[in-house]
């Protein structure tokens, strides 16, 4: 099916304001058009993806975009996702875009609106169960898949590899984690995963992994769910034991990560790292602002695909749009269509 963008409400100037350290967006369209006002919650501001998806949304906003209530934050607490959202609907928002990080326990909340008629656009994750409008997110079972495939081809289908996993009450983190065991144990038997939980937590991943290669020295590789948490813990503990070898010298760990962050792609560039699932915080961004405009405008969807590259699919409480996520390498790292090369060059 082909999308088409359709403008409500009036639009007019938007303002962007620097409070405290989060770059807060403040007071757009505060006027006539306050009954049509979307509400956005972001979960955290502690990965560089993150803070990238936030300055999609504030450029995107500040150039035209939908009517918008100031910014919300929930800094990785389920708890205040739920108080914010409540705090945006309180303050007469009638779209709610979210991206609730523990999937399972937004349900209540979600359950909440829909009883209000406010529809929800939830980015980068599917909540586990209660109606959403729309799911704007790449397909993370893909993310894991293909980093299984990658690691798998360049270790000749044998060795000893970490796997970083991310939180597990997380349907990224589930999707990511089930879809590289299973790849590994059908395609890559010759392979020992050890499986390290991080809930998404650098301190915690470059911790465990500090612990394993104190046990198993002949580490071969490490598929790390989340780059924009994980790469410089791990990059800086590889360095310390003396393990960050370039690409293509011998010792070097094979590295692969999902974000596609300019670090990632400066990392790659170095030959630390070989390789990443580029998720699209660009898009993220901006599907995210048209599915909620779109909620207010009344329209509805089919399966099927877009005119921006990407898949509608039936979910069991709502749509998603699972958008493109490209692998990475040293063949592609300078493509200028990738966001983070876009966001480096001031975009």
């Amino acid at each position: 099916m082909r999308l088409r963008t359709r403008t409500t409400g009036a639009a007019a100037g938007a303002a962007v304001l620097a409070l405290a350290a989060l770059v807060v967006l403040t007071g757009c369209n505060r006027g006539s058009d306050a009954a049509g006002r979307i509400g956005i919650d972001v979960p955290r501001t502690d990965t560089d993806f993150w803070n990238s998806y936030q300055q999609y949304l504030e450029a995107d906003l500040s150039h035209g975009g939908p009517s918008a209530l100031p910014l919300a934050n929930s800094q990785n607490d389920i708890a205040k996702v739920v108080s914010d959202v409540q705090a945006l609907t309180s303050q007469g928002a009638r779209a709610i875009v979210m991206a609730p990080q523990d999937t399972g326990a937004i349900t209540a909340e979600l359950r909440r609106l829909a009883a209000k008629k406010i529809p929800v656009v939830s980015v980068d994750t599917r909540p586990d169960d209660g109606p959403v409008y729309m799911v704007v997110r790449a397909d993370n079972r893909a993310y894991g898949e293909r980093s299984c495939e990658f690691l798998g081809k360049r270790l000749g289908g044998h060795g000893r590899v970490a796997e970083l996993q991310g939180d597990l009450s997380s349907i990224n983190g589930r999707d990511r984690s089930e879809a590289f065991a299973a790849c590994m144990k059908r395609k890559f038997p010759g392979i020992t995963v050890h499986e390290l939980a991080t809930d998404w937590k650098g301190e915690v991943a470059s911790a465990k992994l500090q612990s394993l290669l104190a046990q198993h020295k002949d580490l071969d590789g490490v598929y790390l769910q989340a780059g924009g948490a994980f790469l410089q813990p791990v990059l800086a503990l590889l360095q310390q034991r003396g393990l960050l070898k370039p690409a293509g010298t011998p010792g070097h760990l094979t590295l692969i990560s999902n974000d596609g962050i300019p670090d990632e792609l400066a990392a790659i560039r170095a030959g630390t790292l070989d390789a990443t699932l580029s998720q699209p915080a660009d898009l993220y961004a901006k599907y995210a602002l048209y599915y909620a405009r779109a909620a207010l405008a009344g329209k509805t969807f089919r399966s099927g695909p877009t005119d921006h590259g990407s898949t509608i699919v039936k979910i069991k409480n709502g749509w998603e749009d699972q958008l493109p996520a490209p692998l990475v390498t040293k063949d592609n790292v300078n493509d200028p269509q990738l966001w983070a090369n876009q966001l480096a060059k001031g975009k």
